[in-house]
């Protein structure tokens, strides 16, 4: 849990120091670092339910058929 965590802090300092390096705004680097995580992590679980999609698929095309 500590790796995440110090993982989370690390992503959410790179984004507020690009938004800010960007836009030279406290306000936008700071709503970016906050905002841009969540919207990650949305987006992570929807990538992985298509990857799990993916993955049911490719198991069920490798199985082999058995003829009755």
């Amino acid at each position: 849990m500590a790796k995440t965590l110090s993982f989370g802090i690390l992503h959410m300092i790179v984004a507020f120091t690009v938004a800010y390096l960007l836009t030279g705004s406290l306000v936008v680097g700071g709503a970016i670092a906050l905002i841009e995580p969540i919207a990650n992590t949305i987006a992570y679980f929807f990538h992985e339910k298509v990857w799990d999609r993916v993955r049911a698929s490719r198991a069920q095309h490798a199985a082999p058929h058995v003829m009755a």
